[in-house]
C-alpha cells in the first residue's frame, strides 16, 4: 500500500504504482479537502436530497444569522462614527448620497431582502417624515411594511364561526315569494316561510334579496302609470272633449267622464265655444246629478288644458277627490280616453 510505504519511510518506486494509485494520490491532502471529498463522495453514492422541511429551516436559520450580522455590524459602525469628527461625518455622508444617486440611476428597482426590509422598516421610525427622502422606497412602502410586521407579531390562528351559510334551495324560494309577491316586506316573508317549514330570519331574508338585486317592498312594486292605473281603477275618473261635425259642417265640443273600473262614460254637455266657466258649470250639475257616488272617486285625471281651469278642480275637491294632471306629451297616462275620442 502507498499509504504503508510513505509511513514507513521507504523510498518511492513510481514504476510499481498503478494507475488507481496515482489517481488516489491525487485527491487532496488535508483535513477540509479530506471531509469534502468524503461528503461529496457520500452524496453522489447514496443519492441525497434533503427534505422541503429542512430546506426551509435552513433558511429561515441564514435569514436570523445574516440579520444578527447585519445588526452586530450597523452597531459597530454607529460606534465608531461616533469617534469621528463633525466634518469627516458630512464628507462621508456627501460621498454616500452621492454613490447613492449613482445607484439608483443604474438600479432603479433594486431587490431588498427581508432583512433589508426590517431594518429599513425599523430606521424609518427613527427618522421624522421629512428625512425618508434618504430611502430607496416611498414613505407608503415603509409604512406597509410596518404594518405587516406588526400585522405578523399579532396575528393568531382563528377558526371561522357564524351562522352557516343558507342553502340554494332556501334563497330560490325566498327570491321567488318575493318576486311573486311586490308588498310583501321581511318580516311577511319570515312569516310565510315558517308555515313551509323553513327558518331563515329577516336579516337573512334582507341579505339574500340584496343580493340577487331585489328592492324592499316599498321600492319593489313598480310605480309606473299601467300600474297605478291598474290598481287605483275603481276609484280613478278621467274627463276630456271630443269632436263632432254636424252635416252642415258645424263642430260641436262635449266634455265627457269616464270610469276606469266600470267603463261607464258621463256626458255632461255640448256647446259650440268650451270655456272656463261653462266647464266647471258643467261639474257642478255632474256632481249633483251622481250625489254619494260622486264621493267614491277618488282621483280625478285631466289633460293641462286652459279650459280647465281653477274653479274646475275646486269642485272634484270638495268631493274628496285628487285631481291629477297627466304629463306633457304623455299619451300612455290618458290610453283609455283617447281610446273612447278615437
Amino acid at each position: 500500500m502507498v499509504a504503508g510505504d510513505l509511513a514507513l519511510g521507504a523510498p518511492l518506486d513510481l514504476g510499481r504504482m498503478t494507475t488507481s494509485r496515482v489517481s488516489d494520490m491525487d485527491l487532496g491532502v488535508g483535513c477540509q479537502k479530506s471531509v469534502v471529498a468524503m461528503t461529496s463522495g457520500y452524496r453522489s453514492t447514496k443519492n441525497y436530497d434533503a427534505s422541503p422541511l429542512a430546506r426551509l429551516r435552513e433558511w429561515r436559520s441564514r435569514v436570523v444569522w445574516s440579520f444578527v450580522y447585519l445588526a452586530l455590524r450597523r452597531a459597530l459602525e454607529l460606534i465608531l462614527v461616533c469617534f469621528q469628527s463633525t466634518e469627516a461625518k458630512e464628507i462621508e455622508i456627501l460621498a454616500l448620497r452621492q454613490e447613492l444617486a449613482v445607484l439608483r440611476r443604474q438600479h432603479p428597482g433594486p431587490r431588498l431582502q427581508p432583512t433589508d426590509r426590517a431594518l429599513l422598516a425599523a430606521l424609518s421610525r427613527l427618522l421624522p417624515r421629512d428625512r425618508w427622502s434618504v430611502f430607496l422606497v416611498q414613505p407608503e412602502t415603509l409604512l406597509r411594511w410596518h404594518r405587516r410586521m406588526v400585522a405578523r407579531r399579532w396575528t393568531y390562528p382563528t377558526s371561522s364561526t357564524g351562522q352557516p351559510p343558507i342553502a340554494e334551495e332556501v334563497q330560490q324560494l325566498v327570491v321567488r315569494l318575493a318576486r311573486e309577491n311586490l308588498r310583501w316586506g321581511y318580516q311577511r316573508l319570515h312569516g310565510e316561510l315558517l308555515r313551509l317549514g323553513v327558518r331563515v330570519s329577516p336579516s337573512s331574508i334582507r341579505r339574500v334579496l340584496r343580493a340577487h338585486g331585489i328592492d324592499p317592498a316599498p321600492r319593489r312594486a313598480p310605480s309606473s302609470w299601467r300600474s297605478f292605473l291598474r290598481q287605483q281603477a275603481a276609484g280613478i275618473v278621467a274627463c276630456d272633449f271630443f269632436t263632432v261635425d254636424t252635416i252642415f259642417l258645424r263642430r260641436v265640443y262635449v266634455l265627457f267622464f269616464i270610469e276606469f273600473g266600470s267603463r261607464r262614460v258621463h256626458l255632461a254637455g255640448v256647446t259650440d265655444h268650451p270655456t272656463g266657466l261653462w266647464v266647471a258649470q258643467q261639474a257642478r250639475n255632474l256632481v249633483v246629478s251622481l250625489g254619494e257616488r260622486a264621493g267614491a272617486w277618488k282621483f280625478l285625471i285631466r289633460d293641462r288644458d286652459a279650459k280647465f281651469t281653477r274653479a274646475f278642480d275646486d269642485v272634484w275637491r270638495s268631493t274628496g277627490s285628487e285631481v291629477i294632471c297627466t304629463p306633457v306629451q304623455a299619451p300612455t297616462a290618458k290610453a283609455l280616453v283617447a281610446h273612447c275620442t278615437s
